[in-house]
């Protein structure tokens, strides 16, 4: 079974960048791997997402045009690029995986703290 680790986040100043990490262990041909974002009293928001088969990615209109979102296929690791952060981006990040076709993420890291401040 897919075991997802991920790193990277922080405390940093609006405007800044940072590049959260997904680890991944196990095979991920059949998977779809996502960044979701949770912040308090909020619901939680799919940022991004790729299909590992064919490479195909989703960005949400929230965050389009500021975080990218990357994979190192000999690394099993999945990178979520976020620039020019905002106060509003603030969350617990989690990389989570599903299987293609499916509706819900079904195994999830341990999620990675961003906090931005104005």
């Amino acid at each position: 079974q897919v075991q997802l680790a991920e790193s990277g986040g922080g405390l940093v100043q609006a405007g800044a960048s940072l590049r959260l990490s997904c680890l991944a262990s196990g095979t991920l041909s059949y998977y779809v791997v996502g960044w979701l974002r949770q912040a308090p009293g909020k619901e939680r928001e799919v940022v991004a997402a790729v299909s590992w088969s064919d490479g195909s990615t989703y960005i949400a209109d929230s965050v389009k045009g500021r975080f990218t979102l990357s994979r190192d296929n000999a690394r099993n690791t999945v990178y979520l690029q976020m620039y020019s952060l905002k106060p509003e981006d603030t969350a617990v990040y989690y990389c989570a995986t599903k299987p293609r076709g499916e509706k819900e993420y079904s195994r999830w890291g341990q999620g990675t703290q961003v906090t931005v401040s104005s």
